[in-house]
């Protein structure tokens, strides 16, 4: 079972921008601006730590979350999405008029229990 997901239109953008930038990171901060948005950032441009929680890989790039972001999502099944406007980030890629998306339902019962007894 994953946590997380990606949309194919999410993907197609993501792989693009991979092609431009090398090795990517999505983070969630929970920050100010569109900090509660994911952002991709080149590998080394985001300082992460033990605050930080790897929640899965899409499309090869790994995705983390905020701890206290977490702690709000940590019941839900998140899918990364993109949309046409200009989000207020510096996340990769906003140069393309686009942003990145969450869209989340909460755990079956099935789900809450496999990720009860996994970190």
């Amino acid at each position: 079972m994953e946590r997380i997901a990606i949309t194919k239109e999410a993907a197609k953008t993501v792989n693009l921008l991979k092609e431009k930038h090398g090795a990517l990171i999505f983070h969630q901060s929970g920050g100010c601006c569109d900090g509660s948005a994911p952002m991709l950032f080149e590998e080394g441009d985001m300082y992460l730590d033990e605050s930080d929680i790897l929640l899965g890989s899409l499309e090869g790039v790994k995705f983390y979350m905020n701890q206290d972001q977490y702690a709000y999502w940590k019941h839900t099944h998140i899918t990364v999405d993109i949309t046409e406007g200009r989000g207020a980030s510096f996340s990769l890629e906003i140069p393309l008029g686009k942003r990145f998306i969450i869209h989340s339902r909460l755990f079956t019962k099935e789900e809450q229990d496999f990720f009860s007894k996994t970190p």
